[in-house]
């Protein structure tokens, strides 16, 4: 009868039906530096828009209609009137040199993308447009 190597005990049991002994520590151990290597290397978001929501008691007094609307067409109007996004810097930088600024009501379809609505809020916010408000959010209701 030939003898078997300590190396062959350990990997084939004499007893088929027992539990396996695996140490699962080390394998624990990676996942969680994985994870925290994860973590540690994902960049910081970088791009934001920063705007002043106006209160529900002080909506300010609105000295001429300024509604800037946007399409699914990615068509941005100023008082019905299209413009591009030079032009809406432009309207908006002369609204807000005003004594009192008026509240431009951005009025975005609920279908409109949201890149053009993100370019036509970062324009309105470059040229001092701070008071901004969106009459028509119940629009979005279902889309949530």
């Amino acid at each position: 009868m030939r003898r078997r190597s300590k190396f062959h005990r350990s990997i084939f049991r004499a007893d088929p039906n027992g539990e396996p002994a695996i140490n699962t520590t080390p394998l624990i151990d990676v996942m969680l530096v994985m994870l925290v290597m994860f973590i540690i290397t994902l960049p910081p978001p970088t791009h934001s828009v920063d705007i002043t929501l106006p209160t529900e008691g002080g909506h300010g007094k609105i000295l001429d209609e300024n509604r800037v609307t946007i399409d699914t067409s990615d068509v941005i109007r100023w008082n019905g009137e299209a413009v591009d996004l030079a032009q809406l810097g432009q309207l908006v930088k002369t609204a807000a040199e005003r004594p009192e600024q008026p509240t431009l009501m951005l009025e975005p379809d609920a279908q409109a993308r949201y890149l053009r609505v993100d370019q036509a809020i970062g324009a309105i916010r470059r040229n001092g447009g701070s008071k901004i408000a969106f009459p028509g959010i119940h629009q979005y209701g279902g889309l949530i």
